[in-house]
């Protein structure tokens, strides 16, 4: 065995994942890709008995990554096994706030075109040769990771291929996996194919479903040491049938192997004191000053403002899983009540033109905002007074966390990472947001009548903004948690 292998008070950690940001960013994984490595990496040894993270990030070379504004060091080439015969991976390396990062490129990973395809056979090939490749690319460099640590569909290969590898390849035998489970539907389905193009064999435990057994997330939960949810509540949430896609009986049987972790935001981005792209920066000890940022929204998206009306705002994708259409709809049953909304947004077509018609049918009380943007976001935040997400389901959700930042009190399903996230209790003074349970309009309806009641007393709708901007979601508590799974799984395997 090797000094590197000998090392006891570093523990290295191979981190795959389709996205990353600052490098390419689709969504949601994209910030996860991009935060916890880095958090992982920056953990104080102290915060983890001693122990010192190695983090190494890999992810695909996709044709959006600005090559010249990262400074991609070409590494090398090497084999990743397929039939007939291997395909060969490039290898290119850079550093972000002081973490390794290599991106991989071979032909499976088109040159032009966006990171998911529609064409679910050429992301098969692409993302099942990628999460080879990561594998083999720890070989390359010679560098035995002691956890492989992947994330959904896409990177869900390495961890049943790591598994097939261990009781043959010893430099693979005492590596252990974790798999973060970010989106249960999303399985990677009409992917089964790349399978047998590179040597991987359909599962034969019955505990999994037929139809699963050659389906890229399945095959991960079967072979990860461990599985995250992203939240704890969606860690539950899995093992019913409403929420488990038809997994939830093989799930319960990886119970014990089963957690769930909260995703984090990146606090220093996500801050209205320092916040360069709001009007009126400020404190919890300057709520006062929010109003100006309210007035200049207003403003920007053409609403003639009544300050002491509330500000509702909706930033999601436009898709049913987001609860659009309970939104929608619980607004039109809401028009008695004082309220004015700024809709933004993108995505399914008929949701994106309900959205204006409901702008059409109140042009004095609603702007849609039918298009991507992330300056603009910043201030929707800084300037509303409540964020609605009635999400069907939600694994985690993030827009909650950030809105309570700013000071908007969340109106959400409670659901997923929202129900763990907003605090919604009778007589509680703590409370940060309103929850509601069924995924009805005449259910979000009664709960914005509820919020507004709690408005119009200035001092209690206060406390909620306090409360909210009070709460700590920085990455540091995710890192912290994933850290112990690790140290878990290297004491079981020592």
């Amino acid at each position: 065995m090797t000094a590197l292998q000998d090392d006891h008070t570093t523990t290295r950690v191979l981190f795959t994942v389709a996205e990353a940001d600052p490098l390419i960013k689709v969504g949601g994984l994209g910030d996860v890709g991009g935060s916890l490595p880095r958090a992982l990496q920056s953990l104080n040894p102290d915060q983890i008995k001693g122990t010192h993270l190695d983090v190494r990030l890999v992810i695909p070379l996709h044709s959006g990554i600005d090559r010249s504004a990262f400074q991609l060091k070409p590494l090398g080439t090497f084999p990743v096994p397929h039939l007939p015969e291997p395909i060969q991976a490039d290898v290119f390396e850079t550093h972000i706030n002081g973490l390794a990062v290599y991106l991989i490129a071979g032909e499976p990973i088109p040159q032009e075109g966006p990171v998911y395809s529609l064409d679910t056979r050429a992301d098969g090939v692409k993302f099942a040769f990628f999460s080879l490749a990561a594998l083999e690319l720890a070989r390359y460099l010679d560098w035995q990771p002691h956890i492989l640590h992947a994330n959904d569909w896409h990177t869900a290969l390495a961890v049943y291929a790591l598994y097939l590898l261990r009781p043959e390849d010893t430099f693979f035998e005492s590596v252990s996996s974790v798999l973060t489970l970010h989106n249960l539907p999303f399985m990677g389905a009409g992917t089964e194919f790349a399978l047998s193009e590179f040597g991987l064999p359909p599962a034969s435990d019955p505990r999994l479903p037929e139809w699963a057994r050659r389906l890229p997330l399945p095959l991960g939960l079967l072979a990860a040491d461990r599985i995250v949810a992203v939240s704890p509540g969606y860690a539950r949430e899995v093992l019913t049938p409403q929420f488990g896609c038809g997994l939830e009986d093989f799930l319960k049987t990886r119970r014990s192997s089963l957690s769930g972790i909260l995703n984090g935001i990146d606090q220093t981005v996500w801050d209205p004191a320092t916040d360069p792209l709001i009007p009126m920066r400020f404190h919890t000890d300057q709520l006062e000053q929010r109003l100006e940022n309210k007035k200049a929204l207003l403003a920007e998206v053409g609403l003639a403002g009544d300050p002491d009306m509330p500000l509702l705002a909706l930033i999601s994708r436009m898709d049913p899983q987001k609860g659009i259409d309970i939104a929608l709809e619980g607004l039109r049953q809401s028009a008695s009540l004082p309220w004015q909304a700024v809709l933004m947004g993108t995505g399914i077509p008929d949701l994106e033109d309900e959205t204006r018609r409901l702008e059409a049918e109140y042009p004095d009380r609603i702007r849609a905002v039918i298009r991507f943007d992330s300056s603009l976001s910043h201030r929707v935040y800084a300037g509303s007074d409540s964020l609605l997400m009635p999400s069907r389901y939600e694994p985690c959700g993030l827009a909650q966390m950030i809105a309570m930042r700013f000071g908007s009190v969340p109106l959400a399903r409670a659901t997923g990472g929202l129900s763990d996230t907003i605090l919604d209790k009778s007589g509680f003074a703590g409370n940060t947001g309103f929850l509601f349970n069924e995924a009805r309009p005449d259910a979000f309806s009664t709960t914005l009548y509820r919020a507004i009641t709690i408005w119009d007393d200035k001092a209690a709708w206060q406390r909620y903004q306090v409360n909210g901007m009070a709460q700590d979601f920085s990455w540091e508590h995710s890192a912290i948690a994933y850290a112990q799974i690790y140290a878990n799984l290297r004491s079981k395997n020592r």
